[in-house]
């Protein structure tokens, strides 16, 4: 039986693919014609500026940095259109020696959703395997990657689940639940 695409999905797949096309150039800018050097320069900002932010006020947070062994944050930018897909940049950074990996991220999905998102996720890792299995193999988030919130919002990570501590800025602010699945994290090879 020789079926063929439903125009719906084929007009969603070009609005979608259209529009990251153009989030994405106005967003980065002159991203593409920056050298490797000035995009690490505004990778490290952008992370600094996040783990700052997790920092600031966040009792529960800074012994979790205090006792982590690397973190890494992600600048994302996600779009849904029936189809959602979503790509950027971050660095994991081992709190030890200060040295950093350059690293991208992508996710992809099918189902309900409209429009796109902009927003930063903040890892901490608890100790030295699970930061380098994060770095050296890269990795994907699943289900079990949320931190739980529940009613008490940002404060309430409490410790690391399966060695990791996430938390997901928005223009809404900061949440504990972050919701990275079907996300994966790789080293950018252009970078290191």
């Amino acid at each position: 039986m020789n079926r063929k695409p439903r125009p719906l999905i084929v007009v969603a797949a070009i609005i979608l693919l259209s529009t990251s096309a153009w989030l994405g150039a106005e967003d980065s800018g002159d991203w593409r014609s920056l050298k490797n050097e000035a995009k690490r320069a505004k990778i490290d900002e952008m992370a600094q500026w996040s783990l700052d932010k997790v920092l600031a006020g966040r009792e529960k947070a800074q012994p979790l940095y205090d006792a982590c062994y690397g973190w890494a944050v992600f600048d994302n930018l996600k779009i849904a259109l029936g189809f959602s897909g979503g790509g950027g940049n971050g660095v994991a950074v081992n709190t030890g020696t200060g040295e950093r990996t350059y690293m991208k991220m992508g996710t992809a999905g099918i189902g309900l959703g409209l429009g796109g998102q902009k927003y930063q996720v903040v890892f901490l890792f608890q100790n030295e395997a699970v930061f380098n299995r994060f770095v050296e193999k890269g990795w994907k988030a699943d289900a079990s990657a949320q931190a739980a919130a529940g009613t008490d919002g940002a404060n309430a990570t409490t410790g690391f689940v399966n060695g990791i501590a996430v938390w997901q800025i928005t223009d809404k602010g900061l949440m504990a639940s972050a919701d990275i699945t079907g996300t994966k994290y790789w080293k950018n090879k252009k970078l290191n």
